[in-house]
């Protein structure tokens, strides 16, 4: 067993212990890499996951839930996040509202958008005049959405340490109840929770890829991650 799924489970253990948290039921829209690499981290945490797939018997996906383990399933999208407590929108930017849409109502539920959306077709510029959190909270009106998880690789979010340090992990949207559960999450996995402010904000989150993506294109290629300042 990895140091790194050492340290989680011991965390979720004295969690509990400790009646700080209670486990969720999330579901996670997608298995590829983003859902790949969050869902065995929840799980770690003590969280029941079951992953939203348009084939949950396939060979891949039920790989994924016996990796994840702590009674992980899949189903069909719609199916998995019925009773759900938390959806994670593991899916391509540009597909995310939609996708939402589909969904059906998500009222009460926190949905974690971890999304980018992005044109590169010359300059490379955000696909919307908004940002994709705003038009996932617009699709569902009823939920809390928080923007997590956009600013940084799949790598780093099972391997913080491989940034050499400190991951901070921005976090935008307008419910503070909602904030406060997702930066639990995200403390839990070694990571930094950073409290952004409302989810009209996301837009400025996301607009990090953009420069990351130049950045490349120019021949400066730059870590992709924050770090906040240490106190003194």
């Amino acid at each position: 067993m990895k140091n790194r799924q050492l340290v989680n489970i011991i965390f979720a253990l004295l969690m509990t212990l400790s009646g700080i948290a209670n486990a969720d039921r999330i579901a996670i829209i997608g298995t590829g890499d983003v859902g790949a690499a969050l869902g065995p981290e929840f799980a770690a945490l003590g969280h029941e996951i079951i992953y939203g797939s348009r084939d949950p018997e396939r060979d891949s996906v039920q790989a994924l839930v016996n990796k994840t383990g702590n009674n992980a399933s899949a189903a069909m999208p719609t199916e998995s996040v019925v009773n759900a407590d938390i959806v994670v929108l593991a899916v391509p930017g540009r597909l995310a509202e939609s996708i939402t849409a589909e969904l059906g109502d998500l009222s009460g539920k926190i949905i974690i958008d971890p999304t980018n959306n992005y044109i590169r077709d010359g300059v490379p510029r955000l696909a919307t005049d908004t940002s994709n959190g705003e038009a996932i909270q617009a699709a569902a009106p009823g939920a809390h959405v928080v923007k997590a998880f956009n600013t940084l690789s799949w790598r780093q979010m099972v391997d913080p340490g491989s940034s050499g340090g400190p991951v901070s992990i921005p976090l935008v949207g307008n419910n503070a109840e909602a904030k406060e559960k997702v930066a639990e999450i995200v403390s839990g996995m070694g990571l930094e929770p950073m409290d952004l402010g409302p989810i009209q904000n996301a837009r400025h989150v996301e607009g990090m890829l953009v420069l990351w993506i130049q950045a490349r294109i120019n021949g400066e290629p730059f870590d992709y991650h924050l770090r906040k300042t240490p106190t003194r």
